[in-house]
């Protein structure tokens, strides 16, 4: 998103970034504030629990994952040297959520039910394996992480998930152009 819509410079003109979500005549700006918000708008489906404790470690976890999903971003937009670093920070950042966060006793990282957590992880669900093919590299591997695998396939198989996925295909050529044209600039 290189050039910047009036709309998107009006609602974000602080990050001149998406997303934002309007609701009313009010913007929320940043991902995981805007899924906050939600979460506290509309109290149908919660994603934070009601106990303090297991609120500030879902929040700690969505601030890591938010934190360090940049490395995996790295890994599509570089090569060489900085491609191998920001590789290991990736796995590195893997390692941890699969030792720490996820534990054996969930399917998902909310239990039976999509929390927080899952959504700041949930973007790796279906692009880490696009991401994987473009560039040649196996991150999330099944040997080596199998509780986040098993992850992978549970919360694509939530119906609200799996209904609104985007087109594999399509996002593959989006992100195989993207790429080119990003490795291509000057």
């Amino acid at each position: 998103m290189s050039q910047k819509s009036p709309l998107l410079l009006k609602y974000n003109p602080i990050h001149k970034k998406v997303p934002v979500l309007i609701h009313g005549e009010k913007s929320i700006c940043e991902s995981m504030v805007i899924v906050e918000y939600i979460d506290e708008t509309w109290q149908l489906n919660p994603l934070l629990s009601t106990d303090p404790y297991d609120r500030a470690v879902a929040r700690f976890w969505a601030k890591y994952i938010e934190e360090k999903s940049f490395s995996t971003w790295n890994v599509f937009c570089n090569t060489g040297e900085k491609q191998q670093n920001a590789i290991k920070e990736s796995l590195e950042m893997l390692k941890t959520i699969e030792e720490n966060a996820l534990g054996e006793k969930y399917k998902l990282f909310g239990g039976e039910n999509i929390g927080l957590m899952d959504i700041a992880f949930g973007g790796y669900a279906h692009w880490m394996e696009i991401i994987e093919e473009i560039v040649g590299v196996k991150l999330l591997d099944p040997q080596i992480f199998p509780r986040l695998n098993a992850w992978v396939k549970k919360f694509k198989e939530v119906p609200v998930i799996k209904d609104n996925l985007p087109d594999r295909d399509e996002m593959f050529v989006y992100m195989k152009n993207a790429r080119e044209k990003m490795l291509a600039a000057p």
